[in-house]
């Protein structure tokens, strides 16, 4: 198993349109067209790789986003993860007197590394969301697959899944397959409003821009060591504290607010990033190697400066706000809300309202019927590295151009996926830890 893509050299705004060539014959191997799916029946069988909570939730979201898809297949690197959702989604779905549709059976509900495959083999849709660390690997089965894809955020932890990734997103396009991205805020229709105003100019020129993540944290640890067999589960069944699995918090929870600045900005990236974190209130060894604050200035050629601050401390004061700064008036992002340069009120969003997630779900099913084509390669590429260029930043102290960020050698998997005893990674330190 490996995460690692391409190696050469790649520009800012160009990337994509260079692998265009690497991948054509791939492409035009297996282009799939629309109605191409359960032997032209009407039934879309969709299939679940990662069975955690957000993975449940994605299956309960395709299952309600269309009345004729059925989950027929459910994967996971853990065998109870996959009968708590099997079970789960069963219950929610078979109903007495109705035809079942969840019909995931004892030989298509795997467990194990390479249990991904044997979803990808059955189904016509696959939801990816595995741990952060395996996606890039398995995005690019189901593209080499053909399968139309919802694929999780954060879509990789390091700058070569991050260039494996942009290769299996320009496959995707030109197969004409639905790649739709777990950055949800997209589908929001109050941001999808505000974003639209802040395109036709109603603050002007963006001049700066800041977002706050600032919460006291996510769960303890499931599982202490001895409960473990190795090494290896007990890093697995603990991954948001591991950067290899997650990419740290900066990368897997504040990509969201990194979303909506890359957004404003016409997901055109940042030229340079600088920052710093640690390890303040999470300090124990319980705690993996990830850090529990972040400060990151991303700076755009332009000038325009974008203030990402995030942390996870207990009993303290949270705040998740995304302000937009502009030359004639602020975006308060959250609330959907735009005032003048003195404070008054301009505008402010009043449609209708809607549950992101379903509603991402919702359009990807749409356009697999309609035989049209969503592709959310593009930013979810590029929001990913801005968070993976953070946290460079901080664990290494030093100011990071976009380009080295992207065309980084650190690769984060292990030797290999064994249930062995792994080592534990440390904890990154500014001005020792090097960028690779």
């Amino acid at each position: 198993m490996t995460t690692s893509g391409s190696n050469s050299p790649a520009s800012r705004r160009g990337f994509l349109a260079g692998t265009t060539a690497a991948v054509a014959v791939t492409a035009a191997a297996s282009s799939v067209s629309a109605g191409a799916w359960a032997g032209g029946s009407d039934r879309l069988k969709v299939g679940l790789v990662g069975a955690g909570g957000r993975g449940t939730g994605a299956a309960e979201q395709a299952l309600n986003a269309d009345p004729g898809t059925e989950l027929v297949a459910i994967a996971d690197v853990f065998e109870d993860a996959v009968a708590r959702a099997r079970r789960q989604l069963s219950r929610m779905f078979n109903k007495e007197g109705q035809p079942a549709r969840v019909t995931a059976d004892d030989a298509h509900c795997v467990a194990g590394f390479d249990a991904y495959k044997k979803v990808i083999d059955s189904c016509d849709v696959v939801l990816l969301a595995s741990t952060p660390h395996f996606r890039p690997q398995h995005l690019r089965a189901a593209v080499d697959a053909g399968k139309h894809v919802f694929c999780e955020k954060p879509v990789a932890v390091d700058g070569p899944g991050v260039r494996s990734v942009m290769e299996s997103s320009e496959i995707a396009r030109q197969k004409n397959l639905n790649l739709v991205s777990g950055l949800c805020w997209r589908y929001h229709p109050g941001k999808r409003a505000t974003f639209e105003q802040i395109r036709n100019g109603a603050i002007g020129d963006i001049v700066a821009m800041q977002c706050s993540y600032m919460t006291g944290g996510v769960w303890d640890p499931r599982r202490q060591r001895d409960q473990c067999k190795s090494e290896m589960e007990y890093q697995l069944r603990n991954w948001y504290y591991y950067t290899w699995l997650s990419g740290d918090f900066n990368v897997e929870q504040h990509i969201h607010s990194l979303d909506k600045m890359m957004w404003a900005m016409n997901d055109v990236a940042p030229a340079v990033i600088s920052g710093s974190g640690g390890r303040q209130a999470r300090t124990d060894a319980r705690y993996g190697n990830i850090y529990d604050h972040f400060d990151v200035v991303y700076t755009w050629e332009n000038g325009v400066k974008a203030f990402a601050r995030c942390r996870h401390w207990p009993n303290c004061e949270n705040e998740v706000e995304d302000y937009i700064f502009g030359t004639k008036g602020r975006v308060d992002v959250m609330s959907h809300r735009i005032t003048d340069l003195a404070g008054k009120e301009i505008w402010k969003y009043s449609g209708p309202d809607g549950d992101m997630y379903q509603i991402e779900h919702n359009e990807l099913f749409a356009a697999i019927r309609a035989g049209k084509v969503i592709n959310n390669g593009d930013y979810m590429c590029k929001s990913t590295l801005m968070a993976i260029a953070g946290r460079m930043a901080a664990y290494t102290g030093q100011r990071l151009s976009w380009e080295a960020c992207l065309n980084s050698k650190e690769v984060l998997s292990p030797k290999a996926y064994e249930w062995t005893d792994v080592p534990t990674p440390p904890v990154a330190i500014p001005g020792r830890t090097p960028f690779v």
